[in-house]
């Protein structure tokens, strides 16, 4: 784990665009592990919480570069 200065948590809080792309990358691989162990997601839709394939969700794409600095899974 990075240990980050209480400014830069602060900074990256303020921007906001680290916690989108993270954000994204859990739910691509939330979609994916329920994909590869054939397991249906729970979601709330409608005011219920209904079970779904993962293979009819869509999978977010990443567009970004990785926190390395390296193209990032499409």
């Amino acid at each position: 784990m990075i240990k980050r200065s209480s400014a830069e948590i602060g900074r990256i809080i303020r921007d906001g665009t680290a916690i989108d792309r993270a954000m994204v990358r859990a739910h691509r691989a939330v979609i994916l592990r329920h994909r590869q162990l054939g397991q249906p997601l729970v979601i709330w839709r409608d005011g219920q919480v209904v079970e779904v394939s993962p293979f009819d969700v869509e999978l977010p794409v990443v567009d970004e570069l990785d926190g390395n600095g390296t193209a990032a899974e499409r």
